[in-house]
Protein backbone atom coordinates (compact mmCIF):
# COMPACT_ATOMS: atom_id res chain seq x y z
CA UNK A 1 0.00 0.00 0.00
CA UNK A 2 1.19 3.71 -0.50
CA UNK A 3 1.59 5.89 2.55
CA UNK A 4 0.03 9.08 3.02
CA UNK A 5 3.17 10.93 1.55
CA UNK A 6 3.32 9.03 -1.70
CA UNK A 7 -0.08 9.76 -2.18
CA UNK A 8 -0.28 13.50 -1.69
CA UNK A 9 3.12 13.60 -4.06
CA UNK A 10 1.30 11.71 -6.73
CA UNK A 11 -2.75 13.37 -6.51
CA UNK A 12 -2.12 17.05 -4.51
CA UNK A 13 -0.59 18.52 -7.82
CA UNK A 14 -3.74 16.99 -10.04
CA UNK A 15 -5.96 18.76 -7.66
CA UNK A 16 -4.07 22.01 -7.88
CA UNK A 17 -3.70 22.36 -11.79
CA UNK A 18 -6.95 21.80 -13.71
CA UNK A 19 -7.16 19.55 -17.00
CA UNK A 20 -7.02 21.25 -20.33
CA UNK A 21 -9.23 19.55 -23.12
CA UNK A 22 -7.43 20.15 -26.33
CA UNK A 23 -4.19 19.16 -24.97
CA UNK A 24 -2.91 16.33 -28.23
CA UNK A 25 -0.65 13.66 -28.26
CA UNK A 26 1.51 12.83 -30.99
CA UNK A 27 0.66 9.30 -33.06
CA UNK A 28 2.86 6.63 -33.58
CA UNK A 29 4.06 6.50 -37.80
CA UNK A 30 6.79 4.52 -38.85
CA UNK A 31 10.48 6.20 -38.57
CA UNK A 32 13.85 5.07 -38.16
CA UNK A 33 14.77 4.39 -34.11
CA UNK A 34 17.84 6.32 -32.86
CA UNK A 35 19.77 5.41 -30.30
CA UNK A 36 20.90 5.97 -27.73
CA UNK A 37 17.77 9.14 -28.07
CA UNK A 38 15.38 6.47 -27.79
CA UNK A 39 16.77 4.60 -24.94
CA UNK A 40 15.73 7.61 -23.17
CA UNK A 41 11.70 9.06 -22.51
CA UNK A 42 9.78 10.62 -24.78
CA UNK A 43 7.48 13.13 -23.06
CA UNK A 44 5.12 14.11 -25.41
CA UNK A 45 3.66 10.94 -25.81
CA UNK A 46 0.90 9.84 -23.39
CA UNK A 47 2.32 6.79 -21.86
CA UNK A 48 5.57 4.75 -21.96
CA UNK A 49 7.38 2.18 -19.68
CA UNK A 50 10.91 0.44 -18.88
CA UNK A 51 9.82 -3.34 -17.90
CA UNK A 52 12.81 -5.13 -16.75
CA UNK A 53 11.78 -8.65 -15.73
CA UNK A 54 14.13 -11.94 -14.88
CA UNK A 55 15.59 -14.65 -12.92
CA UNK A 56 18.37 -15.36 -9.95
CA UNK A 57 20.35 -17.82 -8.31
CA UNK A 58 20.47 -21.65 -8.93
CA UNK A 59 17.66 -24.45 -9.76
CA UNK A 60 17.80 -25.34 -6.08
CA UNK A 61 17.26 -21.60 -5.00
CA UNK A 62 15.65 -19.37 -7.60
CA UNK A 63 14.00 -15.86 -7.38
CA UNK A 64 12.15 -14.07 -9.96
CA UNK A 65 12.40 -10.26 -10.09
CA UNK A 66 10.34 -7.34 -11.93
CA UNK A 67 11.00 -3.25 -11.71
CA UNK A 68 8.61 -1.31 -14.09
CA UNK A 69 9.03 2.15 -14.54
CA UNK A 70 6.06 4.30 -16.29
CA UNK A 71 5.98 7.66 -17.56
CA UNK A 72 2.30 9.02 -18.24
CA UNK A 73 2.00 12.42 -19.52
CA UNK A 74 -1.36 13.93 -18.19
CA UNK A 75 -3.70 16.70 -19.32
CA UNK A 76 -2.38 18.81 -16.95
CA UNK A 77 -2.13 22.44 -19.46
CA UNK A 78 1.44 22.61 -20.61
CA UNK A 79 1.18 26.56 -20.16
CA UNK A 80 0.23 26.15 -16.42
CA UNK A 81 3.06 27.87 -14.80
CA UNK A 82 2.85 26.46 -11.49
CA UNK A 83 6.01 24.26 -10.36
CA UNK A 84 3.52 21.92 -9.07
CA UNK A 85 1.36 21.22 -11.63
CA UNK A 86 1.70 17.22 -12.64
CA UNK A 87 2.14 17.44 -16.42
CA UNK A 88 3.76 13.94 -15.75
CA UNK A 89 3.91 11.13 -13.57
CA UNK A 90 6.36 8.67 -12.54
CA UNK A 91 4.95 5.13 -11.70
CA UNK A 92 7.44 2.39 -10.17
CA UNK A 93 6.47 -1.27 -9.42
CA UNK A 94 8.96 -4.00 -7.76
CA UNK A 95 8.38 -7.31 -7.04
CA UNK A 96 10.41 -10.69 -5.82
CA UNK A 97 9.13 -13.83 -6.63
CA UNK A 98 10.78 -16.25 -4.11
CA UNK A 99 8.99 -19.47 -3.39
CA UNK A 100 10.91 -20.27 -0.28
CA UNK A 101 8.82 -17.36 1.05
CA UNK A 102 5.55 -18.84 -0.63
CA UNK A 103 4.63 -15.25 -1.65
CA UNK A 104 5.21 -12.49 -3.89
CA UNK A 105 6.60 -9.57 -2.38
CA UNK A 106 5.81 -6.23 -4.03
CA UNK A 107 6.58 -2.39 -3.45
CA UNK A 108 5.09 0.52 -5.81
CA UNK A 109 5.32 4.10 -5.93
CA UNK A 110 4.20 7.13 -7.67
CA UNK A 111 4.65 11.07 -7.96
CA UNK A 112 4.76 14.20 -10.21
CA UNK A 113 8.08 14.65 -12.05
CA UNK A 114 10.42 17.69 -10.15
CA UNK A 115 12.07 19.58 -7.63
CA UNK A 116 14.98 17.33 -8.64
CA UNK A 117 13.26 14.06 -6.98
CA UNK A 118 11.27 12.40 -9.66
CA UNK A 119 12.42 12.59 -13.09
CA UNK A 120 12.52 10.22 -16.85
CA UNK A 121 15.13 11.55 -18.60
CA UNK A 122 16.01 12.45 -22.69
CA UNK A 123 18.20 11.40 -24.37
CA UNK A 124 19.28 7.90 -22.15
CA UNK A 125 17.85 5.99 -20.03
CA UNK A 126 16.95 7.67 -16.47
CA UNK A 127 14.48 7.42 -14.03
CA UNK A 128 13.99 7.68 -10.50
CA UNK A 129 11.32 8.01 -8.05
CA UNK A 130 11.45 7.97 -4.43
CA UNK A 131 14.84 6.85 -4.29
CA UNK A 132 14.48 4.17 -6.80
CA UNK A 133 16.24 4.48 -9.90
CA UNK A 134 16.94 2.58 -13.44
CA UNK A 135 20.11 4.68 -15.75
CA UNK A 136 21.74 3.22 -18.24
CA UNK A 137 25.82 3.46 -18.50
CA UNK A 138 26.31 4.28 -22.06
CA UNK A 139 30.34 3.10 -22.07
CA UNK A 140 29.86 -0.44 -21.14
CA UNK A 141 25.47 -0.81 -22.04
CA UNK A 142 24.71 -1.76 -18.84
CA UNK A 143 21.60 -0.46 -16.72
CA UNK A 144 21.69 -0.08 -13.57
CA UNK A 145 18.87 -0.69 -11.18
CA UNK A 146 18.39 0.37 -7.36
CA UNK A 147 15.02 -0.64 -5.47
CA UNK A 148 14.61 0.31 -1.89
CA UNK A 149 11.00 -1.59 -0.74
CA UNK A 150 9.70 -1.99 1.95
CA UNK A 151 9.80 -5.41 2.64
CA UNK A 152 13.60 -6.06 0.02
CA UNK A 153 16.14 -4.61 -1.78
CA UNK A 154 17.22 -5.17 -5.01
CA UNK A 155 20.47 -3.65 -6.58
CA UNK A 156 21.73 -5.27 -9.96
CA UNK A 157 23.33 -4.31 -13.04
CA UNK A 158 21.94 -6.06 -16.41
CA UNK A 159 24.62 -5.49 -18.84
CA UNK A 160 23.62 -6.15 -22.84
CA UNK A 161 25.35 -8.49 -25.03
CA UNK A 162 23.48 -6.96 -28.40
CA UNK A 163 22.17 -4.64 -29.84
CA UNK A 164 18.05 -3.45 -29.18
CA UNK A 165 15.90 -5.74 -30.59
CA UNK A 166 13.09 -3.76 -32.87
CA UNK A 167 9.62 -5.08 -32.52
CA UNK A 168 6.71 -5.01 -35.24
CA UNK A 169 7.52 -3.60 -38.32
CA UNK A 170 10.82 -1.67 -37.51
CA UNK A 171 10.45 -0.85 -33.62
CA UNK A 172 6.07 -0.25 -34.73
CA UNK A 173 4.37 -2.69 -32.94
CA UNK A 174 0.54 -2.59 -33.97
CA UNK A 175 -1.71 -3.77 -30.88
CA UNK A 176 -4.81 -3.03 -33.05
CA UNK A 177 -7.07 -3.19 -35.83
CA UNK A 178 -6.46 0.63 -36.58
CA UNK A 179 -2.91 2.07 -37.37
CA UNK A 180 -3.02 4.10 -34.60
CA UNK A 181 -3.31 1.75 -31.90
CA UNK A 182 0.01 1.34 -32.10
CA UNK A 183 3.24 1.73 -29.85
CA UNK A 184 7.41 1.90 -30.74
CA UNK A 185 8.58 -1.45 -28.99
CA UNK A 186 11.78 -2.67 -28.52
CA UNK A 187 13.55 -5.09 -26.27
CA UNK A 188 16.95 -6.37 -24.97
CA UNK A 189 16.81 -9.73 -24.11
CA UNK A 190 19.34 -12.28 -22.90
CA UNK A 191 20.58 -9.20 -20.24
CA UNK A 192 23.41 -10.62 -18.00
CA UNK A 193 22.74 -9.66 -14.41
CA UNK A 194 24.87 -9.25 -11.34
CA UNK A 195 22.70 -8.68 -8.07
CA UNK A 196 22.47 -8.22 -4.56
CA UNK A 197 19.74 -9.27 -2.74
CA UNK A 198 20.75 -9.63 0.53
CA UNK A 199 23.47 -11.57 -0.76
CA UNK A 200 25.04 -11.92 -4.47
CA UNK A 201 23.34 -13.31 -7.15
CA UNK A 202 23.72 -13.92 -11.45
CA UNK A 203 20.64 -14.16 -13.66
CA UNK A 204 19.38 -13.71 -17.01
CA UNK A 205 17.01 -10.60 -17.53
CA UNK A 206 14.65 -9.02 -20.35
CA UNK A 207 13.74 -5.29 -20.97
CA UNK A 208 10.99 -4.17 -22.87
CA UNK A 209 10.79 -0.41 -24.07
CA UNK A 210 7.24 0.82 -25.11
CA UNK A 211 5.83 4.51 -26.11
CA UNK A 212 2.59 5.29 -27.32
CA UNK A 213 -0.57 7.51 -27.20
CA UNK A 214 -3.15 5.41 -28.23
CA UNK A 215 -5.44 3.62 -26.19
CA UNK A 216 -6.09 0.12 -26.69
CA UNK A 217 -9.04 -0.29 -29.08
CA UNK A 218 -12.59 -0.37 -27.30
CA UNK A 219 -13.27 -3.83 -27.77
CA UNK A 220 -9.92 -5.24 -26.36
CA UNK A 221 -10.01 -6.83 -23.27
CA UNK A 222 -5.96 -6.99 -21.75
CA UNK A 223 -3.28 -8.79 -22.87
CA UNK A 224 -1.45 -12.15 -22.62
CA UNK A 225 2.96 -11.47 -23.06
CA UNK A 226 5.57 -13.96 -23.66
CA UNK A 227 9.42 -13.04 -23.03
CA UNK A 228 11.77 -15.74 -22.64
CA UNK A 229 15.40 -16.29 -22.83
CA UNK A 230 16.30 -19.71 -24.03
CA UNK A 231 18.78 -21.34 -22.81
CA UNK A 232 20.80 -21.74 -26.73
CA UNK A 233 21.17 -17.90 -26.21
CA UNK A 234 18.28 -16.98 -28.38
CA UNK A 235 14.73 -15.17 -27.44
CA UNK A 236 11.56 -15.52 -28.34
CA UNK A 237 9.05 -12.71 -27.94
CA UNK A 238 4.75 -13.31 -28.16
CA UNK A 239 1.32 -11.83 -27.44
CA UNK A 240 -2.05 -11.84 -28.08
CA UNK A 241 -4.63 -8.88 -27.51
CA UNK A 242 -7.65 -10.76 -26.35
CA UNK A 243 -10.91 -9.24 -27.19
CA UNK A 244 -13.92 -8.61 -24.42
CA UNK A 245 -16.16 -11.81 -24.47
CA UNK A 246 -19.58 -11.70 -25.30
CA UNK A 247 -22.57 -13.47 -25.34
CA UNK A 248 -21.74 -14.89 -28.73
CA UNK A 249 -18.74 -15.96 -27.75
CA UNK A 250 -16.47 -12.69 -29.54
CA UNK A 251 -13.92 -13.35 -27.22
CA UNK A 252 -12.62 -17.04 -28.50
CA UNK A 253 -10.75 -14.82 -31.26
CA UNK A 254 -8.10 -12.35 -30.04
CA UNK A 255 -7.91 -9.27 -32.14
CA UNK A 256 -3.40 -9.37 -32.40
CA UNK A 257 -1.22 -11.59 -32.18
CA UNK A 258 2.49 -11.34 -32.50
CA UNK A 259 5.53 -13.78 -32.29
CA UNK A 260 9.30 -13.09 -33.22
CA UNK A 261 12.05 -15.00 -32.21
CA UNK A 262 16.16 -13.55 -32.21
CA UNK A 263 18.55 -16.40 -32.54
CA UNK A 264 22.22 -16.20 -30.45
CA UNK A 265 23.57 -14.31 -33.94
CA UNK A 266 21.22 -11.58 -33.38
CA UNK A 267 19.20 -13.00 -36.42
CA UNK A 268 15.20 -12.11 -35.94
CA UNK A 269 12.10 -14.06 -37.21
CA UNK A 270 8.82 -12.69 -37.80
CA UNK A 271 6.03 -15.74 -37.11
CA UNK A 272 2.75 -15.75 -39.06
CA UNK A 273 0.24 -14.35 -36.31
CA UNK A 274 -2.56 -16.92 -38.15
CA UNK A 275 0.38 -19.51 -36.33
CA UNK A 276 0.24 -17.72 -33.05
CA UNK A 277 -2.06 -19.32 -30.45
CA UNK A 278 -2.32 -19.35 -26.11
CA UNK A 279 -4.28 -21.91 -25.11
CA UNK A 280 -4.96 -22.49 -21.20
CA UNK A 281 -3.22 -25.35 -19.31
CA UNK A 282 -4.26 -24.40 -15.76
CA UNK A 283 -6.08 -21.74 -14.07
CA UNK A 284 -5.73 -20.12 -10.64
CA UNK A 285 -7.97 -17.69 -8.60
CA UNK A 286 -6.56 -15.57 -5.78
CA UNK A 287 -8.10 -15.39 -3.11
CA UNK A 288 -7.56 -11.35 -3.23
CA UNK A 289 -9.47 -9.92 -6.00
CA UNK A 290 -11.00 -13.63 -6.91
CA UNK A 291 -9.55 -13.33 -10.78
CA UNK A 292 -8.86 -16.48 -12.37
CA UNK A 293 -5.67 -16.66 -14.35
CA UNK A 294 -4.35 -18.99 -16.71
CA UNK A 295 -0.85 -19.21 -15.52
CA UNK A 296 0.08 -22.26 -17.14
CA UNK A 297 -0.18 -22.06 -21.21
CA UNK A 298 0.46 -23.69 -24.34
CA UNK A 299 2.09 -20.81 -26.88
CA UNK A 300 2.07 -22.44 -30.33
CA UNK A 301 4.10 -20.15 -32.48
CA UNK A 302 4.21 -21.72 -36.58
CA UNK A 303 5.42 -25.03 -35.74
CA UNK A 304 6.44 -24.93 -32.45
CA UNK A 305 4.59 -25.79 -29.31
CA UNK A 306 6.25 -24.94 -25.78
CA UNK A 307 4.34 -24.71 -22.07
CA UNK A 308 4.64 -22.20 -19.64
CA UNK A 309 4.99 -23.64 -16.01
CA UNK A 310 4.75 -20.55 -12.93
CA UNK A 311 7.93 -20.25 -10.61
CA UNK A 312 4.52 -19.96 -8.11
CA UNK A 313 1.33 -19.66 -8.96
CA UNK A 314 0.46 -16.25 -6.62
CA UNK A 315 2.29 -13.87 -8.73
CA UNK A 316 -0.65 -11.37 -9.16
CA UNK A 317 0.01 -7.91 -8.81
CA UNK A 318 -3.16 -5.31 -7.48
CA UNK A 319 -1.62 -1.87 -8.72
CA UNK A 320 -4.90 -0.28 -9.06
CA UNK A 321 -3.63 2.80 -6.69
CA UNK A 322 -0.77 4.09 -9.17
CA UNK A 323 -1.62 2.08 -12.54
CA UNK A 324 -5.35 1.34 -12.04
CA UNK A 325 -4.92 -2.05 -12.77
CA UNK A 326 -4.37 -5.45 -11.78
CA UNK A 327 -1.79 -8.16 -13.53
CA UNK A 328 -0.29 -11.14 -13.21
CA UNK A 329 3.36 -10.93 -13.56
CA UNK A 330 5.06 -14.21 -13.61
CA UNK A 331 8.17 -15.97 -13.47
CA UNK A 332 7.99 -18.77 -15.68
CA UNK A 333 9.48 -21.42 -16.82
CA UNK A 334 9.32 -22.31 -20.82
CA UNK A 335 9.00 -26.16 -22.02
CA UNK A 336 9.42 -28.02 -25.43
CA UNK A 337 8.30 -31.06 -25.39
CA UNK A 338 8.03 -31.55 -22.08
CA UNK A 339 11.87 -30.67 -21.52
CA UNK A 340 12.54 -26.71 -19.90
CA UNK A 341 14.40 -24.84 -22.78
CA UNK A 342 14.19 -21.40 -21.33
CA UNK A 343 12.87 -18.71 -18.33
CA UNK A 344 11.67 -15.29 -18.43
CA UNK A 345 8.17 -14.28 -17.73
CA UNK A 346 4.21 -14.57 -18.65
CA UNK A 347 1.99 -10.79 -18.39
CA UNK A 348 -1.31 -10.89 -18.34
CA UNK A 349 -3.46 -7.82 -17.76
CA UNK A 350 -7.46 -7.81 -18.24
CA UNK A 351 -8.75 -10.87 -16.67
CA UNK A 352 -10.66 -8.91 -13.85
CA UNK A 353 -11.85 -5.97 -15.85
CA UNK A 354 -10.76 -4.34 -18.97
CA UNK A 355 -7.46 -2.89 -19.32
CA UNK A 356 -7.95 1.00 -19.79
CA UNK A 357 -4.29 2.54 -21.06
Amino acid sequence: MLNRRQLLLATGALAMAPARSDVSFPDVVPRALAFPADFGAHPDFRTEWWYLTGWLGSPARPLGFQVTFFRVRTDVDPANPSAFAARQLVIAHAALADPARGRLLVDERIARTGFGLVDAGTGDTGVRLDGWSLRRDPQSDTYLVRIAAREFSLNFTAAATAPPWLQGDAGVSRKGPLPAQASYYYSRPQLNVNADVGGRMQGVAWLDHEWSSAPLAPEAAGWDWLGMNLDDGSALLAFQIRRQATAAGAGDAPLRTYAAFRDPAGTTRLVDPATVCFTTLQPWTSARTRTSWPIAQRVTVGDRIFETSPLMPDQELDSRLTTGAVYWEGASTLLEGGRPVGRGYLEMTGYLTPLRL
